[in-house]
């Protein structure tokens, strides 16, 4: 019986990071625009296989989806053992621009979710010349803290589980139950206090609901995607930030939680197709 592969292809390159070299693994697959996919706090870019395996979307895009340090199949930095993991503003849009720079990513659209939604807000604020567009799932200005976080990094507490727990919520009820469980097994298997420090910026370090109305859509158009049952970044935090954002384009997904790409690939496709199909009319 013939093996039949997916499209993408994975491997991994080295990356200076803050003065340390970071082992990266990233998959791509398909031609055409870059797409890079930023993975949500505490998880990897196992969430965008269905994306990199799609020809409908292969076919006009180059996908690219890659394990931030600490995260998947990323290594943290040498020495990881004496610090503490903690992700920051500055940090985290410095790993993102090496990434697209040491790809050599012409005008690259970026598309994150929650976390990476947050972030590329940021990334359309600061460097809007150099990116096509930026689509922000699940990611909101501004975001209050809902739970403790002190107790998520502790040897008597087994941090997979509770993550995935903390998470399980914000999956959409009508999600269909394998992709529920694969989205929540990503957060099972997270590194010893990255879902910890990855909210630091999620929660305390990223938010820029002062600066949003400065973004210039004219120069990168900024596409607000969340779903309805989201509780973490909610339909009102997005339609909030929307309308601080000048010209962002803003959708409701109807019948989606925190996690669209992995928790109901098919029922995202129908909403994010329409605004990839735009970016590619648009670029021609």
């Amino acid at each position: 019986m013939a093996v039949e592969f997916e499209p993408m292809i994975g491997r991994y390159f080295t990356l200076n990071i803050a003065g340390d070299d970071c082992r990266i693994y990233m998959e791509e697959s398909g031609t055409g625009i870059p797409l890079l996919c930023l993975h949500t706090a505490g998880s990897d870019a196992r969430q965008f296989r269905h994306i990199l395996s799609d020809p409908d979307v292969t076919s006009r895009f180059r996908v690219i989806a890659f394990d931030l340090p600490w995260h998947g199949k990323s290594n943290p930095p040498k020495g990881f053992r004496d610090s503490d993991y903690k992700l920051t503003v500055d940090g985290y849009k410095r790993i993102i621009s090496d990434v697209c720079f040491a790809l050599d990513l012409q005008s690259p659209v970026v598309m994150g979710c929650s976390m990476g939604g947050r972030i590329v807000c940021h990334l359309a604020l600061e460097n809007p010349a150099y990116f096509r567009a930026m689509i922000a799932l699940e990611g909101a200005d501004k975001l209050e803290p809902y739970y403790n976080l002190e107790w998520l990094h502790r040897p008597d507490v087994h941090g997979g589980e509770i993550q995935a727990a903390f998470v399980s919520s914000q999956v959409a009820p009508t999600s269909p139950d394998e992709y529920r469980w694969e989205t929540l097994w990503h957060y099972m298997q997270g590194g010893p206090g990255v879902f910890k420090g990855d909210l630091h910026f999620y929660w305390l370090d990223g938010d820029f609901d002062e600066r949003s109305p400065q973004i210039d859509t004219k120069a990168c158009p900024v596409y607000l995607m969340s779903g309805e049952y989201d509780c973490s970044c909610t339909p009102e935090r997005t339609l909030e930030t929307a309308s601080r954002i000048k010209g962002s384009k803003v959708t409701i997904m109807k019948g989606l939680g925190h996690f669209p790409m992995s928790e109901n690939p098919a029922l995202f496709k129908t909403y994010l197709m329409p605004v990839l199909l735009e970016i590619a009319n648009n670029a021609a």
